[in-house]
């Protein structure tokens, strides 16, 4: 793919976004802790900009433009991208083979199950309890972590965290009454401990839909570097 040129008056990577979209969420959290300022465009789903789709054809969040004209389309990329900048909390160093099957679990298997489960009635041939039931093993594999330390690679927040929690999240919200009393308590403990965190509302910001003629929008966590203990 021709990738287009930055444009002159381009000095932050622009990062286009949409809040809620898991991995457009995980891309933001790396980017906080990374303490990098991005220009922040938040998308309508209905309403693609011509600007990300001229340099994204492929039309999904998040996409990252960089001030040299570079463009990161994947969320985990955009993750490394921003860690390799700065990584105040060695979240690639801790253990990065372990992480890295972690990641392609959830992004693999455990999500396809879960769009099947939040999206059932597009999928009629098994039953939503059959589908989250599927999604429990992957589940059942994160407790088993969680009851041993206090991430899932040990007891320091990293990169296998932030790249499953808004998943998980979304997965716990799609029956939070059910989540709420599954045999999970560890799970529910990470999710909760990390939906109150400093971090979690600071990627969770509202911002209104960008257009071409809006002012600069920075994206930059200020609250502090420690995610949560």
């Amino acid at each position: 793919m021709n990738t287009p040129p930055a444009t002159t008056e381009q000095i932050y990577p622009i990062l286009y976004s949409f809040r809620r979209c898991p991995y457009a969420m995980r891309a933001r959290l790396a980017i906080a802790v990374s303490g990098l300022s991005v220009a922040l465009r938040e998308i309508e789903l209905g309403n693609k900009p011509k600007t990300m789709l001229a340099i994204s054809p492929k039309g999904t969040v998040p996409v990252l433009l960089l001030p040299e004209g570079r463009v990161i389309e994947q969320s985990l990329d955009i993750m490394l991208w921003a860690l390799a900048q700065h990584d105040p909390h060695e979240w690639l160093n801790q253990a990065p083979e372990d992480t890295q099957r972690l990641i392609d679990w959830n992004d693999g298997d455990f999500k396809y199950y879960l769009d099947r489960y939040k999206y059932a009635d597009r999928y009629p041939e098994q039953t939503p309890a059959d589908y989250r039931q599927q999604s429990e093993v992957f589940l059942a594999e994160l407790e088993t972590r969680l009851q041993r330390h206090k991430f899932l690679c040990g007891d320091n927040f990293s990169l296998a965290d932030a790249a499953t929690l808004p998943f998980i999240r979304q997965f716990a919200s799609v029956d939070n009454a059910w989540f709420e009393s599954s045999p999970y308590p560890a799970l529910q403990q990470w999710l909760n401990t990390f939906l109150r965190s400093n971090l979690f509302a600071a990627v969770m910001q509202k911002y209104p839909p960008w257009n071409v003629d809006d002012p600069l929008v920075l994206f930059r966590y200020e609250t502090g570097l420690v995610p949560f203990q």
